[in-house]
């Protein structure tokens, strides 16, 4: 016996030799199944592993059954089922399955999130407050918290279903704005079609020098120029099966140009390009035909990755546990699926896509490249990449033809990404006179600073509160997440919106918003974050001990529950606001500024385009400023990998943006602390800073 490794609390007997270290159930996974280990016939962790990665073991199946029993785990609505060692937790078994559950810390125990009800069979669970009583009355489970110890069948519940997600895409100001922004088009791929000389006793060079003069002729710089071994071993029938017409591809480097393909004929089909935002909680995906720049299709969905956490932290951490190839796979059926979509919408075919641009933070750039992406999380924090080479679709996995040229956008910092420089490239801040503030508003608030002369930028961790993370009954902008909110300060009684006016199932981040600066002004909570106790109301009750206002009551919930805000959930809210304007006042100061000299505020990312500014003020989220300074301008990220997509200027002049950034390291920064103790107050401690809540 020993201690697990991950879990030094926990003792178990899974022991790998290789390595000397112990594996507790929840940790049992070989580090590297698919390599030869002398230990292999003796070691239960090892064939465990080859097992559920579909490789073939080379031990007795005797041997493994007596190694640890499985039973069968069937999960209700979606009818699929899987059979898992003893001992597996519920959320890793659904992982497996390829069942999505909320897990917003990654299966800690710590959000509440994964909640699942068992209907039939044996599960051993764990204690958790986070249950109510009526909750496990009713068979409810967390699945991290829920080992699977005989066959069973689980059901996800109504409010733990996935729904459709309110993606926000560039919106009607950025399609317009956009519009013919490149006449013609600059694709990194070039289609180059050639009419040959066929070959004489006269004139006898070679099938490649014939090919190279050809695209000299067309301005093609052959001096440096590449040509791989398969492409030379099909020339000669290629150039000769349409009498010496072919089209020729070729990718221009800033090292050398590369032919990636010879075509017989001129006839080509419509080239096609894809603009693709990589986001830790949606992605979008834009189809572009590359004639003229115009959008075909557009689809967006859930990264599926977000069952390893809501945030890249979390993302990080399942990738170090699970391998980085793992989260890497559901990054790319997220994205092939919407490509697919996309091309079905515009009835249209991968083979014809043959330029591609992601845009996404440095993490999720890193995971979906199968890049390790551990040191990011690591003191002093470094990346392994910020700046990529121009990839082909193959070599990655996309659903595209196989060498279309791939760019991703590069970003500053560990935890400033290929996204914000998108949305700069968008916004323009770097060509402009305007001092401008820019922020990103997700799990973690990426903040610029500065105008055409500098910019200076840096990184709060917000955490996944506003996305719903870490709230009773939090949701993302899913169908039926109550998205805005007001309250009578009379009656006390509140007025929801929800996404797709359904039922309430939940609260997403606007609403949030919405209803702390509602509560604050009702007088049922105060600016310290705690609710009034003398509040003799039907909806201001208490659960598990701790106060909390019921938003909508059991009969008007599709699940027959309370939905209700707690005071651990506003402390949490509490807690993401201040980091996020601390980042606001704690940039401006290493500039030597304040606010009054801010000329613009730009609010970009699919959270902030539902966001109430004036109630966003007054809880201390946003800075007062003079209202007609705010813009938002919607997914700026999807925006500026479509530019890129379109022209070889803003490809160079994304990388120019991304150099000249300084990036200021908060987590290091004593001025930051500073700020952020200030702001956990609504709207803030100092209310100076705030004069018009303060009049």
């Amino acid at each position: 016996m020993g201690t697990c490794i991950n879990h030094p609390e926990r003792e178990t007997s899974y022991l790998c030799m290789k390595h000397n270290v112990y594996l507790c159930d929840e940790c049992l996974q070989c580090r590297d199944p698919e390599l030869y280990c002398k230990f292999r016939e003796s070691c239960a962790i090892w064939f465990m592993t080859k097992k559920k990665l579909g490789l073939d073991a080379d031990v007795a199946p005797d041997t493994a059954k007596d190694a640890l029993s499985e039973h069968r785990v069937v999960f209700r609505p979606e009818g699929k089922e899987i059979r898992v060692p003893e001992g597996t937790t519920l959320l890793e078994a659904a992982r497996r399955a390829g069942v999505h559950i909320n897990a917003s810390c990654n299966g800690k125990g710590a959000c509440g999130k994964c909640k699942l009800v068992v209907t039939s069979g044996r599960v051993q669970r764990q204690s958790t407050p986070l249950l109510t009583d009526s909750e496990k009355d009713r068979g409810y489970v967390l699945a991290c918290m829920s080992k699977v110890s005989g066959d069973l069948t689980v059901r996800i519940p109504e409010e733990a279903l996935q729904r459709k997600l309110k993606v926000a895409g560039m919106g009607q100001e950025a399609t317009a704005r956009l519009k013919g922004i490149v006449t013609p088009p600059e694709p990194m791929l070039k289609e180059i079609p050639l009419v040959l000389d066929p070959p004489t006793l006269e004139d006898a060079v070679s099938d490649l020098d014939r090919l190279k003069r050809g695209l000299r002729k067309e301005k093609c710089d052959i001096d440096r120029l590449n040509v791989g071994l398969a492409v030379m071993r099909q020339l000669a029938a290629t150039m000769r099966e349409e009498n010496w017409k072919v089209t020729v591809d070729v990718i221009q480097r800033k090292c050398a140009n590369e032919i990636l393909a010879v075509r017989p004929g001129n006839g080509n089909p419509p080239s096609l390009g894809l603009a693709i935002d990589v986001g830790t909680t949606s992605i979008v995906v834009y189809l572009v035909d590359m004639a003229d720049g115009t959008v075909l299709a557009a689809a967006s969905g859930h990264n599926q990755q977000a069952a390893c956490g809501d945030d890249v932290i979390n993302r990080m951490v399942c990738a170090e546990k699970n391998g980085v190839k793992k989260l890497s796979r559901m990054a790319l059926a997220t994205i092939n699926n919407l490509i697919d979509e996309a091309l079905d919408g515009a009835d249209a075919t991968a083979d014809q896509v043959k330029n591609v641009v992601v845009s996404g933070n440095t993490t999720m750039a890193h995971l979906l490249l199968e890049i390790e992406p551990h040191y990011i999380r690591r003191e002093p924090y470094i990346p392994t990449v910020t700046e990529f080479p121009i990839l082909k679709a193959g070599d990655i996995g996309l659903t595209a033809n196989p060498v279309a040229a791939v760019f991703i956008m590069p970003g500053p910092a560990s935890y400033v990404g290929g996204d914000i420089v998108s949305g700069l490239l968008y916004t323009g801040l770097h060509r402009e006179d305007p001092l401008t503030l820019f922020i990103d508003v997700g799990t973690n608030g990426e903040i610029v600073l500065g105008n055409k002369d500098w910019m200076m930028t840096a990184a709060c961790s917000a955490g996944p509160a506003f996305e719903g993370g870490g709230i009773r009954w939090g949701m993302r902008a899913e169908d039926g997440a109550i998205e805005k909110v007001t309250i009578d300060p009379a009656t006390l009684e509140p007025d929801n919106a929800t996404v797709g006016d359904q039922p309430p199932r939940g609260i997403c981040g606007s609403g949030m918003i919405d209803l702390i600066a509602e509560l604050l002004k009702a007088g049922i909570i105060d600016r310290s974050g705690h609710f009034a106790t003398d509040r003799d109301h039907p909806r201001v009750v208490t659960v598990n001990d701790e106060p909390a206002y019921v938003l909508a009551f059991a009969e008007q919930t599709p699940m027959k529950e309370d939905i209700v805000f707690t005071e651990s959930d506003l402390k949490n809210l509490i807690y993401s606001k201040g980091a996020v304007y601390s980042g606001f006042t704690t940039l401006l100061a290493e500039a030597g500024l304040d606010f009054a000299m801010v000329e613009r505020m730009v609010i970009t990312g699919g959270f902030g385009q539902y966001l109430n500014i004036e109630k966003a003020i007054g809880i201390g989220l946003l800075p007062d400023m003079d209202r007609d300074k705010f813009a938002y301008l919607g997914n700026s990220s999807i925006a500026g990998a479509y530019m890129a997509l379109l022209s070889e200027d803003y490809r160079t002049e994304a990388q120019e943006i991304c150099n000249n950034m300084t990036y200021i390291d908060f987590s290091s920064n004593p001025r930051y602390m500073d700020e952020f103790t200030s702001a956990l107050f609504l709207p803030h401690t100092n209310l100076e800073m705030f004069p018009s809540i303060a009049a």
